[in-house]
């Protein structure tokens, strides 16, 4: 044997001994040698690579650290979305969370039957580390690839940062994992890490960091490696997208562990929801003592296919919770009241403290919400007043101590004119319709009337309009709005679209290629999906989902801004207030001739077309009836009426005798409707709603004609695994139009899953229930002959 098979036998074996060694201390929690004898391991191994650098392989323990500093961080598209998940601070909200999961999974225990076994779900418990959420992917065991959560879907490669922490392992134990594994998890760093560091920090004349999570954060994000590798950060795992390794949550988590993963040692499993309460008590009554920064404790219901039969809501899974620990709290002085205004003109009030240390925070600064909870509180500047951190996060006051009062306080008066552009403030109206009749009640909220021609507002509004989630205009930061807004160069959204390369050039902190560059990505951002141009128009109460609901459900911009808001309501998740602002936005004459500039310069959606066939055929004629709110006439008098007439017309022409032969009509109803009817201008304004209905394909009418049409009408499709062609969305879209419904879970009802690469659990349910499969290329095949 010669003396470099030697030297390369002997890297081998202190590379696998390290390796044991990393494993058996941060996964298993047992060291078995000093730390004098790993340090001697590890000083041989470095010594001999740096002698035999041509033997140095990427997945070596001494290759933690990458060569040079990055420029910047390139963006990475979660596979699958990196949620959040719901928040609960009282115990009656765990309760109801528990209640919620086991009516939807039929698990309720029945109460005529006294004899029934007791029925209740296992829950998996862990601490809620104060850290921040990454994404780590490992393939054929090497760690490839790491991102941080960003918003859900598209975060920051930190892979080189992520690779320096110890206890995440560079290459897997053992031989039985997937060729795919993305794991997710917290990075966080240790009480005794931070306070070493902020030590170090100010022996260095640097800035100590505020708290652990802060120093977490804003170490992971550092450019160059080597600053992270000098940091105390540390990696715990909550779970994985990857699916099939086992059923349980809990099974599948003790799995990562044997492969050399770091879950958390406080780790439970619990049987009920009392169990997760006392749970919850226990980490409680020891969080001071833990090693780590935590908020709360995380309660995920353990069976995997439960799981999946529950699903998500719009940001969180229906199967987690978060129960937060009350925040802490201490008093300090309330200096002044400053009233800051919002994207929509919303003037809140913001009180500025004297500093005080809160949950380990330096707090100056905290929301008073708005008027109503000023006079609530009956606070005054110059109070004594108690603050708490809400959910460990977002500082607010709770309380004044009133004995502490000086003589000098001073009252909190709401403004008259707005603090930024001097426009008259006025207070909402809440207008509430029920029982045919209008409710007028004043809104918590104040108002500056002066819209766009008011910096505070257009300069939110654009913010807005330019995000990543809205127009994604990259380069157009806070500091660039502001002198495009105080040059008076952008006056409204479709201003951006008239800047010319002469005029970014000018401004500060703007070369030529970052001008060209900025220029560039207006121009690319004028054909964005429907969706997000709803979202960035900033409608009041309208979100990211309430803004995919109507572009789905409506096709083309055009429809939403001809939609009367009755007809809004009939769309899911859209309310009689939400529906009012949406028709009072583009009702108002500023909004319409933002939108016809937007025309002018080609600022247009690229997916417009027909209403997706899930929203047709949505109304009934009694649901239609009962929308008028006429007196006596709910859901079950409504349907009687919808039975008789048939047709708006024939209710509009009833009389007085024809309406008292209706079969169980109650007199007193019967004369509201013919009151109803009598009254001026009613019947044009139902036609005119009952048109629009029509136009846009939700008529009652429609429903046998064009749902039978559709061609995958009353079908429910699965998507597993990674997609090539098409992303998740795209082909879940392409399903809707044909009038499939696509479902997270495969269940006995499922009609065809689709199996992209790496499918999983849902794959091997569909061969048991025999379940028609086809591949991406089968399914693209079926797509292109159905759609013709």
């Amino acid at each position: 044997m010669n003396a470099k098979h030697t030297i390369a036998t002997r890297i081998a074996q202190l590379r696998a001994a390290i390796e044991q060694h990393d494993y058996n201390y941060y996964a298993l929690d047992a060291p078995t040698v000093p730390d004098s004898e790993y340090d001697r391991l590890f000083n041989e191994l470095r010594e001999l690579e740096q002698q035999h650098p041509e033997l140095i392989s990427a997945d070596s323990p001494t290759q933690r650290v990458s060569g040079q500093p990055l420029a910047a961080f390139k963006q990475v598209q979660h596979t699958v979305p990196m949620l959040s998940l719901g928040n609960a601070f009282a115990e009656e909200q765990v309760l109801e969370f528990a209640q919620r999961a086991q009516q939807a999974l039929g698990t309720e225990q029945d109460a005529d039957d006294l004899f029934a076994p007791e029925l209740s779900l296992e829950y998996c418990c862990e601490p809620k580390l104060d850290g921040l959420a990454v994404s780590i992917t490992y393939e054929n065991g090497m760690l490839v690839r790491a991102a941080t959560r960003g918003d859900g879907q598209t975060g920051e490669d930190i892979t080189a940062n992520v690779r320096t922490i110890r206890n995440v392992p560079l290459k897997l134990q053992g031989t039985d994992w997937p060729e795919l594994l993305e794991v997710r998890g917290e990075v966080y760093m240790p009480k005794a890490g931070f306070a070493e560091l902020n030590q170090r920090m100010l022996a260095t004349g640097q800035k100590p960091f505020a708290n652990p999570r802060n120093a977490a954060a804003g170490s992971l994000r550092q450019l160059d490696s080597k600053v992270t590798a000098s940091r105390p950060l540390e990696f715990c795992c909550y779970g994985t997208s990857t699916e099939g390794l086992a059923a349980q949550h809990s099974s599948t988590l003790q799995r990562l562990r044997q492969w050399g993963i770091m879950i958390s040692p406080e780790l439970k499993v619990v049987k009920d929801i009392q169990g997760c309460l006392a749970y919850y008590a226990d980490i409680g009554a020891r969080r001071m003592q833990l090693p780590y920064d935590i908020d709360g404790v995380v309660f995920k219901i353990n069976a995997l296919e439960q799981q999946r039969e529950l699903g998500f809501r719009a940001r969180e899974p229906r199967w987690a919770l978060a129960y937060k620990y009350a925040a802490q709290e201490e008093i300090t002085e309330l200096l002044d009241v400053e009233f800051q205004v919002g994207r929509t003109g919303a003037i809140t009030p913001v009180a500025r403290l004297k500093p005080v240390h809160v949950g380990g925070v330096m707090v100056a600064n905290a929301t008073l919400h708005n008027m109503d909870e000023v006079a609530r509180l009956g606070v005054m500047v110059g109070d004594s007043v108690i603050v708490r951190r809400a959910g460990d996060v977002i500082p607010q006051i709770t309380q004044v101590v009133l004995e502490r009062r000086p003589d000098n306080a001073r009252a909190i008066a709401t403004p008259t004119q707005c603090p930024v552009c001097g426009s008259r403030v006025e207070r909402t109206q809440l207008v509430r319709r029920s029982k045919g009749r209008e409710v007028i009640s004043e809104g918590a909220v104040w108002r500056c009337m002066g819209r766009l021609s008011c910096q505070a507002q257009l300069q939110q509004a654009l913010l807005h309009f330019v995000s990543r989630r809205a127009m994604d205009i990259d380069g157009l930061g806070e500091k660039i709005i502001e002198q495009l807004v105080t040059r008076e160069l952008v006056r409204s959204p479709a201003d951006l679209y008239r800047l010319t390369y002469e005029q970014v050039v000018e401004l500060d902190g703007f070369a030529d290629l970052s001008a060209r560059n900025l220029i560039s990505a207006i121009a690319k951002s004028k054909q964005p999906r429907l969706a997000r141009l709803i979202f960035a128009l900033g409608i009041p109460d309208v979100g990211e989902e309430t803004a995919k609901v109507l572009a789905r459900a409506l096709g083309s911009l055009a429809r939403v801004q001809q939609a009367y808001a009755q007809t809004l309501v009939w769309l899911p998740e859209i309310g009689a207030e939400v529906a009012h602002e949406i028709a009072s936005f583009f009702a108002d004459q500023h909004n319409q001739s933002v939108l016809r500039q937007f025309t002018e310069l080609q600022v247009q959606a690229s997916d417009e077309g027909q209403p997706a066939v899930e929203f047709q055929a949505c109304t009934t004629f009694a649901g239609f009836i009962e929308q008028f709110n006429i007196s006596g006439i709910a859901r079950t008098n409504a349907q009687r009426l919808a039975e008789h007439f048939q047709t708006v017309e024939a209710l509009f022409a009833a009389d007085w005798l024809t309406l008292n032969t209706i079969e169980r009509l109650p007199k007193k109803a019967a004369q509201a409707v013919q009151d109803f009817i009598q009254q001026a201008g009613q019947r044009e304004l139902a036609l005119r709603l009952e048109q629009q209905l029509l136009d846009f394909g939700m008529h009652w009418s429609c429903q046998r004609e064009q749902v039978q049409a559709a061609a995958l009408a009353g079908q429910t499709w699965v998507l597993t695994g990674t997609l090539e062609e098409l992303t998740r969305s795209q082909a879940k879209t392409r399903l809707e139009q044909l009038g499939a419904k696509v479902a997270g879970s495969v269940s006995a009802k499922t009609s065809c899953v689709v199996a992209g690469s790496s499918a999983g659990s849902k794959l091997s349910r569909a061969h048991e229930l025999a379940i028609p499969v086809l591949t991406e290329a089968e399914f693209l095949t079926q797509l292109a002959e159905l759609e013709q």
